[in-house]
């Protein structure tokens, strides 16, 4: 929840875009964004957040 909120706050991201899923630390970002910076920002975001070990992404553009 610590990640999605994160991303939520992130004004140029769309939430309802972006799927989070956890796992000991393991974090999944999957669905379909606007931009290839949409994807860099929000693996950056959930790679900051404290306890995430890593960042597993499965996004793609729209």
């Amino acid at each position: 929840t610590e990640v999605k909120a994160a991303i939520l706050n992130e004004p140029t991201l769309k939430v309802a875009e972006i799927n989070v899923e956890t796992f000991k630390g393991v974090v999944q970002l999957s669905g379909f964004v606007r931009s290839q910076e949409n994807i860099q920002t929000a693996v950056r975001i959930a790679s900051n957040i404290k306890g995430v070990r890593s960042v597993k992404n499965d996004m793609r553009m729209k």
